[in-house]
């Protein structure tokens, strides 16, 4: 059986609900309103408080190398493309914003692990593709990086694993989708 909450209806999912912070924090938000539901709050911010943490781990195989996770994200854009994009298309694949892909970009090339090019018909466009030094780095970072990323995930079982993935994309989706249009807008 399942809680509203989402987590299992058994003492083990009561007490992971008791010992967040979020928990504490709807804790004291239904003592002062309690006629407020505060259902998202719990989604919503667990998934901020994960996203805060996982952001301060820093991820130890990038750091070993020398790479923030913006700068790996630009290189694994590019080696998973597996063809040049531009600034602006990096700047999409990435979710950054033009100027910081412009200023990881001017760092990675003085790394020597991409380069940039001209467009031939218009010099207003850039071209960024891997040097092979680039590619030869992602290629040696992935596996420890994935590596790392199943270590921060090992407290949760791969079936729930699989239905946390299942879950957040659905979320993405939708907010995707919402936010999208709201831009458009």
């Amino acid at each position: 059986m399942t809680a509203t909450n989402g987590l299992p209806d058994t003492e083990e999912g009561r007490e992971a609900v008791r010992a967040d912070t979020v928990a504490a924090v709807v804790r004291q938000w239904r003592a002062v309103h309690p006629d407020l539901d505060t259902g998202p709050m719990e989604i919503i911010g667990r998934v901020n408080r994960c996203a805060a943490l996982l952001q301060q781990a820093e991820d130890a195989p990038l750091r070993r190398a020398g790479l923030s996770r913006p700068e790996f994200d630009l290189l694994g854009a590019l080696r998973r493309t597996g063809h040049e994009l531009t600034p602006g298309e990096l700047a999409r694949e990435t979710f950054s914003s033009g100027a910081a892909v412009t200023k990881r970009l001017k760092q990675l090339t003085e790394r020597g692990l991409v380069e940039r090019r001209g467009d031939t018909r218009d010099r207003r466009v850039a071209h960024v593709r891997l040097t092979d030094a680039g590619r030869e780095l992602v290629d040696a970072i992935l596996p420890d990086q994935l590596a790392y990323e199943s270590a921060v995930l090992s407290g949760v079982g791969s079936a729930e694993q699989g239905e946390l993935a299942a879950l957040l994309g659905t979320l993405l989706s939708q907010l995707e989708g919402r936010l999208g249009a709201v831009r458009r807008a």
